[in-house]
């Protein structure tokens, strides 16, 4: 079935809905996206590597695109201040694709076009710091306000959209605004990742340790695997974070549990000693970013302020000694529209996790790991930047008590080994 034309400018037809049976578009770009920013915070543990490659990653700026506020940095490198809003963004476009391992891309009737279909957003909390990875359903249905043109007019707003329909119509400056809409929250900084993207910087990083409990073997994206743990990178690496029908209840749902599982393993695979104390590993994190700014088309798009290094060496101080059970991956609670196709936000429950995020409140997850029966919890990680040492009387202080989400919001700490389900 051919993908469905962007609108014309004031156009409100419906755009880009997904039946729940019907792979379509590889996904996860966006969590090498991910990757990109934490290895970013890694910088900071090693300072003079910070510095080393200052010119190099300067080259981000190149193709980067502005968002709304936009304001211009302080002259510090200190530890930025307050709390930061970062959206992460998985784009299907087939620019610059390899036609081999995207066969969609030939089909002249399906290629064209570019939608969300990952969209990430990375709190990182005031002091004390926390970071809380919401991930947003790609075919919940959502307002999309009027989003900037770029010819210096405006798209007209709609009232009801699949989420991943808002890079489509106004790229990623659209998503911001769509984000921003539905959570109250500001967002400072945004990126956007394509599919090569995933692979190099997914080669980049060595390979992330991931789990199944069972083989799997999976036609739509070609991944198969035995039951065991598996280190992952390059194209097997997207595979996995691409499988839908393969895993859990073969929804998208299920899928996003999946793909938190990658970005835990590899949340603790950048903060573990290996990778924090060694420059030439940051040194490639760096280049290969550049190099996919720098592609044509551009395979990483970053805003503006995120592409700054200053930017980022200041993101990297305020996030990385965050412990894992403050780092949280939850997704935003929904549920099935009548016919299956899409899902609708459960505004009241998400209201109370943003709720918590703005009065920096420690998070306790009630409900399950995974909407859609994706991943089982398997044990617990040790934390590196835990010294273990017990507090003495005099500087001891009252624990700070969690709040509760409610049991409908799905997600795992840093701090939770979950292990991929194969399909039932």
């Amino acid at each position: 079935m051919a993908s469905e034309k962007a609108p014309a400018k004031g156009a409100g037809t419906p755009l880009a809905r997904h039946a729940v049976l019907r792979e379509r578009h590889p996904l996860l770009r966006a969590l090498s996206m991910l990757g990109v920013v934490l290895a970013v915070l890694a910088v900071s543990a090693v300072g003079v590597a910070a510095y080393a490659v200052w010119d190099t990653v300067s080259a981000l700026g190149e193709n980067s695109v502005e968002l709304a506020g936009d304001s211009a940095l302080p002259p510090s490198i200190g530890e930025i201040e307050g709390g930061v809003n970062v959206l992460l963004v998985g784009s299907d476009s087939c620019e610059g694709q390899d036609v081999a391992l995207f066969p969609r891309c030939a089909d002249e009737e399906d290629a064209p076009g570019e939608r969300n279909d990952v969209t990430m957003l990375v709190h990182i909390s005031d002091e004390p710091r926390r970071i809380t990875v919401v991930s947003f359903p790609r075919d919940m249905l959502v307002p999309i306000p009027a989003c900037p043109d770029g010819s210096g007019g405006e798209y007209s707003a709609m009232s009801s959209q699949p989420l991943n329909a808002s890079y489509q119509y106004g790229g990623l400056p659209c998503t911001v605004m769509t984000i921003e809409q539905l959570t109250g929250e500001e967002i400072h900084f945004a990126g956007a990742i394509r599919w090569t993207g995933v692979i190099d910087m997914s080669d980049a990083i060595g390979g992330v340790d991931v789990c199944v409990s069972g083989d799997i073997s999976d036609a739509h994206t070609g991944l198969n695997l035995t039951a065991g743990t598996h280190t992952l990178q390059g194209v097997e690496a997207l595979q996995f974070l691409r499988i839908r029908h393969g895993i859990g209840d073969g929804s998208d749902l299920g899928r996003i549990s999946n793909q938190q599982q990658f970005m835990s393993s590899m949340v603790r695979k950048l903060k573990s000693d290996a990778v924090l104390s060694n420059p030439e590993v940051l040194f490639r994190f760096a280049t290969t970013a550049i190099g996919l700014t720098r592609s044509d088309p551009p395979q990483l798009v970053l805003s503006s302020q995120l592409a700054n290094p200053t930017r980022m060496v200041q993101i990297a101080m305020a996030a990385k000694d965050v412990p894992y059970e403050d780092i949280l991956f939850v997704q935003y609670p929904t549920e099935y529209t009548d016919d299956y196709i899409n899902v609708l936000p459960l505004r009241d429950f998400a209201d109370q996790l943003f709720a918590a995020l703005q009065a920096n409140q420690p998070l306790h997850l009630t409900g399950e790991a995974s909407q859609g029966s994706g991943v089982d919890v398997t044990g617990e990680a040790t934390d590196p930047t835990a010294d273990g040492a017990t507090p003495t009387p005099s500087d001891s202080a009252a624990p700070e008590v969690r709040v509760d989400l409610p049991s409908e919001i799905a997600g795992t700490t840093a701090a939770q080994v979950t292990c991929t389900r194969p399909g039932q």
